[in-house]
């Protein structure tokens, strides 16, 4: 197990930004987005649309979309009588701290407030990212600094896509987060969401 300490050092990176867009408020990016075909982010007033023309991007496609849908259907099905919600891709996390909005592959929140949400979320529990070559940089620098932000967050989960495997972070009792590293046969325990399962069945029928 590792400590994660965040150091004073440890800033919010602005995304690849598009001089295209101009800079926004966050209900001007709201606004605007809500009319738009593909998924755009928000960082420090700066959109960036969630695209990619890479070779790395369209074969990797469909293996990401079907651990992120394996995973998402485990969770929906063990928290089927409990009061949180398991919210998809197309659902934003707003991080209330820096006016941010960011797309994570899957997402599970608890809070009143969020329980009747389309859009985005405030209060998440669990964040998950499936990972990739060119994501994975950017899921544990700028997007982990801007989730560590979200006060109810507890767990954040990067999963593999190149072999069976995942990381979690965890916000211990002294506001530290613990990272531990899980491989095939493994078995994983969220205690944000009271949710324990083995690492394989993340992979099953890939």
């Amino acid at each position: 197990m590792i400590i994660f300490k965040p150091q004073a050092t440890d800033s919010i990176l602005t995304i690849s930004e598009n001089e295209h867009f101009p800079q926004f408020t966050p209900l001007e990016y709201l606004e605007w987005e809500a009319q738009q075909e593909l998924r755009h982010e928000f960082v420090n007033g700066r959109i960036s649309a969630m695209t990619s023309d890479s070779a790395e991007y369209d074969s990797a496609r469909t293996l990401h979309e079907r651990i992120t849908a394996n995973l998402s259907s485990m969770l929906q099905n063990n928290l089927q009588s409990s009061v949180c919600r398991v919210f998809d891709a197309d659902v934003k996390v707003q991080i209330l701290e820096s006016n941010s909005f960011l797309y994570p592959d899957v997402s599970v929140s608890g809070d009143v407030q969020d329980r009747s949400a389309n859009n985005f979320i405030t209060h998440p529990y669990l964040i998950v990212e499936v990972l990739s070559p060119s994501t994975e940089a950017d899921n544990r620098g700028y997007r982990f600094a801007s989730y560590r932000q979200v006060t109810s967050l507890q767990d954040y989960v990067l999963v593999s896509t190149d072999s069976i495997g995942l990381d979690v972070y965890r916000l211990n009792e002294g506001g530290e987060w613990e990272l531990s590293s899980y491989q095939s046969g493994d078995v994983v325990e969220l205690k944000s969401v009271n949710f324990t399962f083995e690492v394989d069945r993340i992979y099953e029928d890939l």
